[in-house]
């Protein structure tokens, strides 16, 4: 497991059964940010993996 599994964990048994919106999501990873500037670029590489999931050519790419 990995130490990040925990924080999943804890937010998918706190939160899990809520529904969000995609600009709700992006609001708050946003507010991360200004929060935590040293996450920036974590945050932007998921933000980056979440749009592009459905994406074929970057699976051929990865």
């Amino acid at each position: 497991m990995y130490f990040t599994d925990r924080g999943i964990e804890e937010l998918e048994k706190r939160r899990g059964e809520e529904e969000v919106t995609f600009e709700w999501l992006a609001e708050q990873l946003r507010t991360f940010v200004d929060l935590n500037p040293d996450f920036e670029v974590p945050v932007e590489r998921l933000a980056t993996w979440l749009a592009r999931l459905d994406d074929e050519d970057d699976d051929e790419d990865a």
